[in-house]
């Protein structure tokens, strides 16, 4: 059975680095393999994984909107579309990419995000965990882009819109009877003293409190170089909160 991680929250709260932290913290405890999804029709979980992507589901969703006529001989629509999907699939030691992109011009990308969740159905079976980056905000949610997780984290910084952004994403997620294992609120670039506190007057007894993570000049450091996770120093105070977080969520020992 595989373990779903998935990480939402609020724009500009630190749900990517924190799964791609959360990913380098799999990787370096023999939990692979792992299946990075990149839910984010703006993405770049993979710029922090250090993967160059050249195909995406939605870009796959326009070859085959205007492939019509072009399939190579003795293939379905179908059968074209699932060897374009696995082509879109990155390989790498340890891990494997899916990202949903977006399709190219005007238009609304339903269907990419529908046909993304479909093939990651498919291949979730094949990884021992799988680590999801949604878009900020609740779309994600009310299109059903994250069900059947064991583990959901919600991301915030220390502001009250930030935890009542959190708040609402979960629940929405209890609205929409979504399959959530636990759902947990981590709070990102914060001190301990002014997140507990916050925590205490706006969010206590709403959603569990996983852990609190301090600002790092690391990763300005790691983003300002256009640097991956795996450059990240593995004395970073960030690094090393994420990892003791994921570490006591996931009941790995130490």
């Amino acid at each position: 059975m595989s373990h779903v991680i998935a990480v939402a929250g609020k724009g500009g709260t630190g749900k990517t680095t924190i799964c791609a932290m959360a990913t380098r913290f799999l990787i370096e405890n023999r939990k692979t393999p792992i299946l990075a999804l990149d839910a984010d029709p703006n993405s770049n979980l993979n710029e922090l994984l250090g993967v160059k992507v050249e195909s995406t589901v939605g870009s796959v969703r326009e070859d085959i909107r205007n492939s019509f006529g072009k399939i190579p001989p003795g293939m379905t629509k179908k059968s074209y579309m699932e060897l374009k999907l696995q082509e879109s699939l990155i390989e790498k030691v340890g891990f494997d990419l899916l990202v949903m992109g977006r399709p190219e011009g005007q238009g609304c990308y339903c269907y990419a995000n529908s046909l993304f969740r479909e093939y990651a159905d498919v291949l979730v079976a094949n990884y021992r965990y799988v680590v999801m980056d949604n878009e900020a905000g609740l779309e994600h949610l009310s299109r059903m882009t994250t069900r059947d997780v064991d583990t959901f984290l919600i991301t915030s910084d220390a502001s009250i819109r930030g935890l009542q952004a959190a708040i609402r994403v979960k629940e929405l997620s209890d609205d929409l009877k979504l399959k959530m294992g636990r759902t947990y609120l981590i709070i990102n670039r914060a001190d301990d003293y002014h997140a507990s506190e916050l925590y205490r007057v706006y969010a206590e007894g709403r959603i569990e409190l996983a852990g609190v993570v301090p600002e790092d000049g690391s990763i300005f450091e790691m983003d300002f170089k256009g640097r991956n996770i795996f450059d990240l120093p593995s004395d970073s105070i960030a690094l090393k909160k994420v990892f003791d977080i994921i570490c006591k969520i996931l009941g790995i020992p130490e």
